[in-house]
């Protein structure tokens, strides 16, 4: 009875040690990088998905386009919307809000759809014309490549690709729209 005791005692010791000792994933990557600076008036409006990570929001979702506006108390209005492959048909919609992280450029936004929770969006790539923007997250769990087109040119798709590596994103992970690429 004695040594279940002590065991019951350790367990929970052992655990907590461990868990305190190891590493975690953010511990281990370096810190996410973003753009020094986001002129928000240029970075509003609408953006096409290009390719993205897999996530949960937007399983059976072909095609996504996201609105943002700036709203009269100075957050931005977010308008995310899933559509069939040919944009003909609206599948369905969320609304939210977007605010910028003070200090950051405004690079980094936290976005609520649902109040409390909201997530981290960092711009962490976006052309020098605003054509093109990749948002991310500082635990690489989400990853969107937008464009201010339904597609994109291949040359500038692989250099994102190049540029999200380095940042310690796995290319292969992405999900590219099926008509995002360029035409022949």
């Amino acid at each position: 009875m004695r040594k279940f005791r002590l065991g019951i005692l350790l367990v929970p010791l052992l655990i907590w040690l461990a868990s305190g000792c190891a590493p975690t994933p953010k511990e281990i990557m370096k810190p996410l990088n973003t753009v020094a600076q986001v002129d928000l008036n240029r970075y509003l409006g609408e953006w096409y998905e290009i390719a993205r990570y897999p996530n949960r929001f937007q399983q059976d979702c072909p095609a996504s386009k996201a609105t943002y506006s700036l709203r009269p108390d100075g957050r931005i209005a977010v308008l995310n919307e899933c559509w069939d492959a040919d944009y003909r048909q609206l599948l369905r919609a969320v609304r939210g809000t977007a605010r910028v992280v003070e200090q950051a450029g405004n690079a980094k936004l936290k976005v609520t759809f649902f109040w409390p929770f909201a997530g981290d969006y960092w711009i962490i790539d976006l052309g020098e014309n605003y054509q093109y923007a990749v948002v991310g997250h500082p635990a690489r769990k989400y990853l969107w490549i937008l464009g201010r087109e339904k597609s994109m040119n291949e040359a500038q798709y692989q250099e994102i690709l190049g540029r999200l590596a380095a940042q310690e994103y796995d290319p292969g992970k992405l999900i590219r729209r099926a008509d995002s690429g360029e035409t022949p």
